[in-house]
């Protein structure tokens, strides 16, 4: 992946104001790509900030055309923003699971509506998501994020199939605990921030967090040369969470 170009090409990236998103539009860029980052704050590791709610289609619309009209059209979109409310099946209330489900789901499928006819017109494209490993696990303290991620799961597998015929490729990355501002604010609600970061090592046997860097370097050869045979996969990407839950 070292030697990987991506000169030339417009990408996409949401999220892309901290975390994985931060670390993907940097990787992105540094392989020669012009990237426009989408999120609500600004984004300076992009090359293109625009500040959007992925509530918004007509803000996603108009943010799609102005990252056209400063690199020419994408052919490379990664999905990396998200929502991640605490709460049990019962304890999470009907506007949860409604707010976390268009912000994790129904906002990919609006940034498809907007992005993969550019794709079609461009002869291809690939097209990131990031899901969770807690999408293909019961996670009994984030029930509404599971659930929305077990359904973007879901919907990579039929936007493969679909867009398919326009050489548009559409993968996700399922990470495991990456050591993002999100995960620590999980700890920090725990009662022991510490023991709590702790056991989270300790469910992966590589025995330490995943960095955004791992995600990123993941996601980036999803998009590129290398990895053109491949679509509707759910990548892992977890320090092997997900061979042994524990």
């Amino acid at each position: 992946m070292g030697t990987m170009s991506l000169s030339g090409r417009a990408a996409i990236v949401t999220g892309a104001a901290s975390g994985i998103g931060a670390a993907v539009a940097r990787h992105l860029r540094q392989l020669g790509a012009q990237v426009a980052g989408i999120d609500l704050a600004p984004a300076p590791d992009a090359s293109l900030s625009c500040q959007v709610d992925l509530r918004d289609d007509n803000a996603i619309a108009s943010a799609v055309k102005r990252a056209a009209a400063a690199h020419g059209e994408a052919t490379i979109l990664v999905h990396c923003a998200g929502v991640c409310p605490p709460g049990s099946l019962l304890e999470s209330d009907d506007a949860t699971y409604l707010e976390t489900y268009d912000i994790n789901v129904v906002s990919a499928i609006r940034l498809l509506r907007h992005c993969a006819p550019a794709m079609g017109r461009a002869g291809g494209g690939a097209v990131v998501v990031i899901s969770s490993i807690n999408a293909r696990f019961a996670t009994p303290t984030l029930a509404a994020y599971a659930a929305s991620k077990a359904a973007l799961e879901s919907l990579v597998r039929t936007a493969a199939l679909e867009l398919a015929p326009s050489r548009i490729r559409v993968n996700a990355i399922a990470p495991g605990s990456i050591d993002t501002p999100m995960l620590q604010a999980s700890f920090q609600r725990e009662a022991d921030p510490a023991a709590a970061r702790e056991r989270n090592v300790e469910r992966h046997p590589l025995g330490r967090l995943g960095v955004v860097e791992d995600v990123a370097e993941l996601a980036s050869f999803l998009v590129g040369k290398g990895s053109t045979w491949i679509t509707g996969a759910i990548v892992p990407v977890d320090g092997g969470a997900a061979v042994t839950r524990r």
